[in-house]
C-alpha cells in the first residue's frame, strides 16, 4: 500500500466522485429552489389614434378651424394590465393606463397622469371585486347594456354626447362589485368622499344590471347613480336605461338619461368634474337634463362599419334664461385595413338652442367650442391598437 504525504491529493474513485457530486448539487438546490407561484402576465397595451379636423363657429365671429386634433374617434392611450392565478378559480389583477395628446406627446392636461388604475381579485363563480379609481357604474349600465354609440370604438370623452351626461367615465376612491350569472351582468359601486367629519361629502354609489338572453340578439340594460358635492353635500343624480337588437349585422340601440342637480352642487372631487370644469361646462346651470340617443350600425364583413346616430338633449335651467336645447347627428364610416389598423371618416351636425352649449359632441372635458347655434365638423383618421 502506497503511504500519501502530507498535503498530496488524489483522485477519488470513480463512484465516490460521482456520489459527492450528486450529494453537493442536491444541497445547492435546497438551499437556492425559490417557492412555486402560480402562473401570472403581464400585457402591454393601447390604442394610437390622429385626426385631421374641421369644424365651424369656433369663435364668436362665426370662423372655421382645421388642424390635427388631440385625438380622433378615440383618445390615444397606453396602459399596463396582468392578471395572476391563485388557483381555486381565483386570479388576481390590476390595471394602469394613461391618456394622451397625439399632435404633442402630452399626457391629457385634464386628467391624472395614471388616470386608471385599479387593483383587484376575481372568481369564475363568485364575480370581481375592483378597488382604485375606474369607470362608474352609469358608464358600466351603458356599456353592458350595448346601446352606447359606436360600440367599436373603446369610451372615449370625443364624439359621445352620453359620456357628458353620465358625469364622465371614471370615478376615483371607489370599490366596485361585478357579476354575471348566465344572461345577467350586475355592479354595485361605492366611491369614499374622504371629507373629515362629513362621511357623506364627495361620495358617490350606484347600481346597474343589464340582460342578455344567451344566444339572443338582444341587449338590455340601465344604471341609477348618486353623487354628493365634495364641499356640502349637495346631491347629483342620474339614471340610464336602454337597449340594442342587432339583426342581420344591423344593430339598432335606443337609450335614455336623465340629470337632476340639487342648487348647491358644483364640486365632485373624486370625479372628473373640478368646479372650474363644471362651470366651463355649464354643468351647474341646470336643475334637470335629460337626453335620448339612438343609432344604427352595420358591418358590412369583417372590414367595414357604417354608423348613423343621433342625440336630443333638453335642459331645465336653474332660471328660465339658463333653460336650452340640442339636436346633434353624427355619421361615421370605419374601414379595417387589417385586425388592429384602421381608417375613418366622420361628420357632424350640431343645433344648439338656449343655454346648452356643454353637452356638446367635444365631450365632458373639451369645454365647449360652438359659439353660434350650428356647428359643422368633419374629420379623417388613422387608428392602430396594440
Amino acid at each position: 500500500m502506497v503511504k500519501a504525504r502530507r498535503g498530496t491529493c488524489f483522485p477519488a474513485p470513480s463512484a465516490a466522485r460521482t456520489a459527492l457530486a450528486s450529494s453537493a448539487i442536491a444541497i445547492a438546490v435546497a438551499f437556492t429552489a425559490t417557492p412555486s407561484y402560480a402562473q401570472s402576465s403581464v400585457v402591454l397595451y393601447g390604442i394610437v389614434d390622429e385626426s385631421v379636423r374641421y369644424m365651424t363657429h369656433t369663435n364668436k365671429a362665426g370662423d372655421s378651424t382645421v388642424g390635427l386634433g388631440n385625438g380622433g374617434m378615440s383618445e390615444s392611450r397606453w396602459g399596463l394590465r396582468g392578471t395572476e392565478d391563485l388557483g381555486g378559480g381565483w386570479s388576481a389583477f390590476f390595471r394602469l393606463e394613461n391618456r394622451f395628446y397625439i399632435n404633442s406627446g402630452q399626457s391629457d392636461t385634464t386628467l391624472p397622469f395614471i388616470n386608471e388604475a385599479q387593483v383587484g381579485v376575481q372568481s369564475s363563480s363568485y364575480g370581481r371585486l375592483i378597488f382604485g379609481r375606474q369607470p362608474n357604474v352609469l358608464i358600466e349600465g351603458i356599456t353592458i347594456g350595448g346601446y352606447g354609440s359606436n360600440p367599436w370604438i373603446p369610451y372615449n370623452f370625443s364624439f359621445q354626447p352620453e359620456v357628458t351626461m353620465s358625469g364622465g367615465i371614471w370615478t376615483s376612491n371607489q370599490v366596485q362589485y361585478q357579476a354575471r350569472v348566465d344572461g345577467l351582468m350586475f355592479a354595485a359601486a361605492y366611491a369614499f368622499g374622504g371629507v373629515a367629519g362629513h362621511t357623506s361629502y364627495g361620495s358617490q354609489f350606484g347600481a346597474a344590471a343589464a340582460y342578455t338572453p344567451k344566444g339572443g340578439p338582444l341587449n338590455l340594460g340601465g344604471a341609477y347613480e348618486e353623487t354628493r358635492d365634495s364641499v356640502n353635500g349637495s346631491t347629483a343624480k342620474a339614471w340610464t336605461f336602454g337597449g340594442a337588437y342587432l339583426w342581420d349585422g344591423t344593430r339598432f340601440a335606443l337609450g335614455y338619461i336623465v340629470n337632476r342637480n340639487d342648487p348647491g352642487f358644483s364640486n365632485f372631487a373624486n370625479g372628473p368634474f373640478t368646479a372650474p370644469v363644471l362651470a366651463a361646462l355649464k354643468y351647474t346651470d341646470f336643475s334637470r337634463r335629460r337626453m335620448i340617443f339612438g343609432g344604427v350600425t352595420q358591418a358590412l364583413g369583417n372590414a367595414w362599419h357604417l354608423a348613423v346616430n343621433v342625440w336630443r338633449t333638453l335642459q331645465d335651467g336653474k332660471t328660465s334664461a339658463q333653460d336650452g336645447s340640442a339636436w346633434q347627428y353624427q355619421f361615421v364610416a370605419d374601414y379595417n385595413l387589417s385586425k388592429r389598423t384602421d381608417v375613418y371618416v366622420e361628420a357632424d351636425y350640431a343645433l344648439y338652442r338656449g343655454d346648452l352649449i356643454g353637452a356638446q359632441l367635444q365631450g365632458v372635458n373639451g369645454v365647449g367650442l360652438a359659439q353660434k347655434g350650428t356647428q359643422v365638423g368633419l374629420m379623417a383618421g388613422l387608428r392602430h391598437l396594440f
